[in-house]
């Protein structure tokens, strides 16, 4: 950030308010991560911190006490304990998930009636960022942010941009979503802004390889920086129904009829994704930019990334993750998490995941560690809920 646009960026960052959507079970990380403790609420880059504790450290030094995390009812008092700064009127509980439209949405809605009541005339601007990724380095990051705000910013002749930062791509995956970006876009604070094409879903691995090649694509990181009442002005055009239920529950936010509102509008919400609800039809309306992130980035997506996120000391090497862990390796390499006291002796194996539970025990390796996610389903239809 260079001097001369570093003032209005700092202006600007007062309006900023920053809102954790975490939500999510992380089903290729079972059976460490499950519905009572999501991923988020796990160490799992061994840094002794959870990862919505790290997310918020990483906000916190932008967005001050303006915070807000939306979050499953169950998993109110883990919340508290990991950001036990968090204002009470800050945590949004739904009552069960219904996608990220409606987590985000909620959270612009609520932000939005904040505004209406206090008169300020201007609109909050609000940068949207998930509890369950690990990046790298801070300063970087926040360095993308304060961009993505000044891009976002209404001006005299523009109602603001809902504004993306995407990853630079390190090689083709085939995993993540990915990002068009088109000509430059001017804003002052915002040297690097470019108006995003359009949003692609997860390509195969020739297309992928293509749109690295290019030059001219970013992974889609789910990371959302608006002015709440542009959000909200899309979500309406898109989702109509969504919007004027979210609408009525900000309205009786803080009230002593919010709960009987959640309980009746909650559950009739449809359930969408805020890049199908709002970023790419927003896209389609030239009304979306994007600030390229050139920091590390992992939604630590399964047990393949929790190896790569920490390194054994060589190859031929474990990386043992767990306060309790006790394992044996020879000739062996791959990743033990383990939450028992249980010996776990690996020999002549190469590229296990082993995944130690008081309840439940995984055995699987990083090339299949995707496919985690079809044992979980499986369970799921065979009645055995308790360990999931």
């Amino acid at each position: 950030m260079t001097s001369r646009t570093e003032p209005l960026t700092e202006s600007l960052l007062r309006r900023f308010h920053a809102v954790i959507p975490a939500g999510g079970v992380g089903t290729r990380l079972w059976p460490l991560s499950r519905a009572d403790a999501p991923k988020f609420l796990h160490d799992l880059t061994g840094s002794g911190t959870t990862l919505i504790r790290s997310t918020y450290e990483r906000l916190s030094p932008l967005a001050g006490e303006r915070m807000m995390v939306v979050t499953g009812i169950k998993h109110r008092e883990a919340v508290c304990r990991q950001i036990p700064e968090l204002q009470p009127a800050d945590l949004v509980l739904e009552p069960e998930p219904k996608d990220s439209a409606a987590a985000i949405g909620l959270a612009a809605a609520i932000l939005h009636q904040r505004d209406l009541s206090s008169g300020r005339g201007e609109s909050t601007i609000m940068g949207s960022f998930a509890a369950d990724q690990v990046i790298a380095p801070v300063d970087v990051f926040q360095e993308a942010v304060r961009e993505a705000v000044a891009a976002a910013a209404p001006s005299a002749d523009s109602a603001g941009k809902i504004v993306t930062i995407g990853i630079t791509p390190t090689h083709p995956s085939t995993g993540f979503g990915y990002i068009r970006a088109g000509e430059h876009f001017e804003a002052d604070g915002a040297p690097h802004a470019q108006q995003v094409v359009e949003f692609v879903e997860k390509p195969g691995e020739e297309i992928a390889q293509q749109y690295v090649n290019s030059g001219d694509y970013l992974w889609n990181a789910g990371m959302f920086v608006a002015p709440v009442d542009l959000l909200l002005q899309h979500l309406q055009q898109t989702e109509p129904e969504l919007h004027a239920g979210l609408t009525e529950i900000a309205r009786s936010w803080g009230t002593e009829e919010q709960d009987e509102v959640v309980a009746r509008i909650w559950p009739q919400l449809p359930k969408t994704a805020i890049d199908y609800a709002v970023a790419e039809p927003a896209a389609a309306a030239g009304d979306v930019v994007v600030i390229p992130g050139d920091f590390t980035w992992d939604d630590v997506g399964d047990f393949a990334a929790i190896a790569r996120l920490n390194p054994a000391a060589d190859q031929e090497s474990m990386t043992v993750l767990g306060e309790k862990a006790r394992v044996y390796s020879e000739e062996a390499s791959g990743v033990v998490v383990s939450e028992t006291k249980r010996v776990v002796a690996l020999i002549g194996v190469e590229n296990i995941v082993v995944v130690d539970t008081e309840d439940a025990l995984l055995v699987t390796t990083t090339d299949h560690a995707q496919s985690v996610k079809k044992a979980v389903e499986a369970l799921k239809e065979k009645g055995d809920s308790d360990v999931l």
